[in-house]
């Protein structure tokens, strides 16, 4: 993935970010999470138990990752579903779909899980073309009939290098075809430029790079909190994941703010 913006973009990119960090969220009891390519929502299981424990309502969005534009519509539905503040959660391709389905009226923070948070006509497609020399090349198959899939032997070690052998199998063996107009739908107005905006770094993570996902969150003006975690973080790591999304639903927003969980 490329890591350098456009300049016109960035420019952009960092005044729209410096004004979220200025606001501070409206605190929020709903939380929607919404999946990435390859998977459904059945991994935010860990996420959302904790949170239901804490008095949330959590909802889990199945997209069908068939397209951009029919994601975002299916993440509407479930956010015309709430009954006020929400935070919206993404992971990775997820993180496309809440940048654009984030301008909700519900919405008033965002959480990025090593997601992508393309810029105004930008795509997953653009944002992992030209990766930075020495960064890890997703195994995704050359397309079948429209569709995606990540090469099952190699799935593991790319996707879910810190879940136990035989979950990380099952995840490869079950995925969810992914559709390339997904993969290539742009963002028309980016969320992120008018909401607060957080950020979970996986720093294992072998199918996003660490450099890459914080360039998109430094761009976006995002709370900041890095853990040594696979691209399946929000699985393995579902308590951290949860703890930053208490972060954002609390309406605790900070300038700059970048911690590090060991």
């Amino acid at each position: 993935m490329s890591t350098t913006p456009e300049a016109g973009q960035t420019e952009q990119a960092e005044q729209a970010g410096h004004a979220g960090l200025a606001r501070k969220a409206t605190q929020a009891t709903n939380v929607v999470l919404v999946h990435g390519g390859f998977v459904d929502g059945s991994g935010w299981r860990g996420v959302h138990e904790l949170l239901r424990a804490d008095g949330y309502n959590v909802s889990v969005v199945q997209n069908p990752t068939l397209s951009l534009e029919g994601d975002v519509a299916t993440t509407k539905l479930t956010l015309d579903a709430q009954d006020g503040p929400t935070v919206l959660v993404g992971h990775s391709y997820g993180g496309a779909v809440i940048s654009e389905a984030g301008n909700h009226e519900n919405v008033t923070a965002l959480v990025y899980v090593t997601a992508f948070a393309p810029d105004k006509g930008e795509s997953v497609n653009t944002l992992i073309a030209d990766p930075p020399p020495g960064a890890p090349v997703p195994p995704i198959l050359p397309p079948r009939e429209g569709f995606l899939f990540l090469d099952r032997e190699k799935f593991a070690a790319s996707f879910a290098g810190d879940l136990p052998v035989d979950e990380a199998r099952f995840l490869a063996d079950s995925q969810v075809p992914w559709g390339v107009d997904a993969l290539g739908g742009t963002v028309g107005q980016p969320a992120w430029r008018s909401r607060p905006s957080f950020y979970l770094v996986a720093t294992d993570d072998h199918m996003i790079p660490p450099p890459a996902q914080r360039a998109m969150a430094e761009r976006a003006g995002a709370t900041v909190v890095e853990t040594g975690g696979s691209h399946a973080v929000y699985v393995s790591r579902p308590a951290e994941v949860a703890a930053l999304i208490r972060k954002a639903a609390s309406g605790v927003s900070e300038a700059a703010a970048h911690t590090t969980a060991k």
